[in-house]
């Protein structure tokens, strides 16, 4: 299987290491979920690119302030499901493209850990959002790179 190359507003399936369990000690995801590459920064010194994702979930945020609801015809057009989801931007892990953590999506032939792209408008929301959150210092970074 080939990979895709990183790209931001890319949505892939990612073993996500939620920042709960990295303070109680795992260094691993308990669960595959798409994710959305919000940075991506090629590193000078190697053919290899440093990513940041965010996380999607069906569950409703605790506060609207740390997340925002995809809409139906931006999860459509990224290849997810039907069901209500959101993008969490109050913490997001950082990793080495690939990294060990990147999972196949399900029934897609071939193979790829890709679902698709967010809509630019979306991302562009998301993206500040994130960022303000970030310059706030009420984003959590979970380094993934072992």
């Amino acid at each position: 299987m080939s990979l895709p190359p990183p790209k931001i507003g890319l949505v892939i399936r990612y073993s996500y290491l939620w920042a709960s369990d990295a303070a109680r000690g795992f260094d691993e995801g308990s669960k595959e979920r798409p994710a959305v590459i919000v940075l991506c920064i090629n590193l000078p010194s190697a053919r290899e690119s440093r990513v940041v994702v965010l996380p999607i979930t069906h569950s409703p945020p605790s506060t609207a302030h740390d997340a925002l609801e995809i809409p139906a015809v931006v999860a459509r057009n990224a290849g997810l499901d039907a069901a209500r989801s959101w993008v969490l931007l109050s913490e997001f892990n950082e990793f080495v493209w690939p990294g060990f953590d990147l999972r196949h999506v399900p029934d897609r032939s071939p193979p790829t850990v890709a679902y698709g792209f967010i809509t630019a408008g979306f991302f562009g929301t998301l993206r500040d959002r994130w960022l303000a959150l970030d310059r706030e210092g009420k984003s959590k970074s979970i380094c993934r790179d072992g």
